[in-house]
């Protein structure tokens, strides 16, 4: 029997939410027809998603960054096309194809100091490498994150998670400590115990976009291993370019033990994470031939990821996309910064390259804080995710809020994105915020509904 995927897709063209709601989660379809997100779409390309009516929406959201090089960028494509007619031999489990080590000599190429790769499936299962390698390299068992940090949501990644919400309901977790980022007393307090493996630490924060203070990270480095534990860079999203450099940590002079990165180096394709480590690490872990498979994954290395990822780092570097994220990310902030002395709603415009934080806070004329404590008291939050379904509704623009209860919205375009782009965002941004600071209008009246469905609830 022939397999037709045309042919199955045009037969549930229409299908697509309540199939999710009755087979994978319930809640998703609920949440994107509450806020007017219900959206199919039927193609991407680069920077855009295209509906059945052929309306063009700037991807503001990049899949939570992973499309660094935009959507079916045609040599990411090509390749893998290339890969599946090579019919290559896939996970015979004991070879040693020459993908992998491809891959991991251009990575490490990008990372000066750092020795070995590992391969796995995703941001989360490279945070728990790193866990594991840290704590078989120190023989500690104890590691230290940053309130409000996200490492992902299995069980050991979330043991370092500084979210709640995310937490609750999964304990007793891993053995864990939290401090505040940047605070280097604390950091110091926590070592002085003497059983730290590690501290665990996004250069740029995903949920906020908060950074620590300039030379946090190499002071800390000296400190953690003034006392035999190790810094572990989380560079899931802020990695790949985005910043305008490789890594985010690269802004300073530090080298890492450990880093992780995944999202953006799949090409939008192919699941792929990976975690970079020094020598001695890997060496601790797999000391002998009889630990050869002590930490493995059945998945790991396969074909079309290696190639995915093989391909996306030719395209970031003959396409410059670093630079143009440094570029673009810079005229970005620029125009969004000139745009907060216009409108003392947004608070702040902070972050690098096209990692981009804008949070708003209370303003100062009386109809529109009026309208502000009304939907504060309803949920901290609401004024942020108005903005975002302002600028889909309105202006056909994918942004996302930065976290649950913040009034943040992040900004993780692909690093393709051009002036065109910029303008694009700035004007809608614009008249948004100009309706906002009256406290009228359709961003508030579709406040007016949220607050109503929250109260049912």
């Amino acid at each position: 029997m022939d397999f037709d995927l045309a042919a199955l897709l045009a037969a549930h063209k229409d299908d697509g939410y309540e199939l999710y709601g009755r087979y994978v989660n319930p809640q998703q379809p609920k949440v994107l027809h509450m806020i007017g997100f219900d959206k199919t779409y039927v193609r991407a390309q680069g920077a855009y998603l295209y509906d059945a009516d052929g309306q063009a929406y700037a991807d503001f959201l990049s899949g939570f960054g992973v499309f660094a090089a935009g959507r079916n960028h045609p040599v990411i494509r090509q390749a893998l096309h290339d890969a599946l007619d090579a019919q290559l031999a896939e996970w015979t489990q004991f070879d040693c194809p020459p993908l992998p080590g491809l891959l991991a000599q251009r990575l490490l190429a990008k990372a000066p100091g750092l020795d070995r790769v590992f391969f796995c499936n995703s941001g989360a299962e490279a945070v728990e490498a790193a866990l594991k390698f840290a704590r078989c390299a120190t023989g500690r068992r104890r590691v230290i994150y940053c309130d409000h940090a996200f490492h992902g949501l299995t069980t050991g990644s979330l043991s370092v998670n500084g979210s709640a919400e995310f937490r609750r309901g999964f304990d007793p977790l891993l053995p864990d400590s939290v401090i505040p980022l940047g605070d280097l007393d604390a950091l110091e307090a926590e070592l002085r115990k003497g059983d730290v493996a590690a501290l665990i630490i996004e250069p740029i924060q995903g949920k906020g976009v908060h950074m620590p203070p300039d030379g946090f990270l190499t002071a800390a480095a000296k400190l953690l291993h003034d006392r035999g534990a190790l810094l572990i860079c989380d560079e899931v999203q802020s990695g790949f370019g985005r910043s305008g450099k490789f890594f985010a940590y690269q802004h300073e002079t530090v080298v890492p033990d450990i880093v992780t990165m995944a999202k953006a180096l799949s090409g939008g394709y192919v699941p792929v994470g990976a975690m970079l480590a020094k020598g001695p690490i890997f060496e601790k872990v797999f000391s002998s031939i009889d630990r050869v498979m002590v930490h493995s994954s059945t998945f790991k290395g396969g074909v079309l990821a290696m190639t995915a990822g093989l391909a996306s780092l030719a395209v970031l570097d003959d396409e410059g996309l670093v630079d143009n994220a440094a570029r673009t990310g810079e005229a970005l902030r620029t125009a969004l910064a000139a745009m907060a002395e216009r409108f003392d709603v947004l608070a702040d415009v902070r972050g690098r390259g096209l990692m981009i934080g804008l949070e708003f806070d209370k303003p100062s004329s009386l109809r529109a804080r009026t309208s502000w404590n009304m939907l504060q008291k309803a949920r901290v939050g609401l004024f942020a995710q108005m903005v975002v379904v302002a600028l889909f509704q309105r202006h056909r623009i994918l942004t996302q809020v930065s976290g649950d209860h913040l009034e943040v919205i992040k900004l993780i375009p692909p690093l393709m994105i051009g002036d065109a782009e910029v303008k694009l965002f700035i004007e809608a941004f614009g008249e948004v915020m100009e309706d906002a600071s009256k406290g009228s209008g359709l961003i508030w009246e579709f406040g007016r509904t949220l607050v109503k469905q929250v109260a049912r609830r």
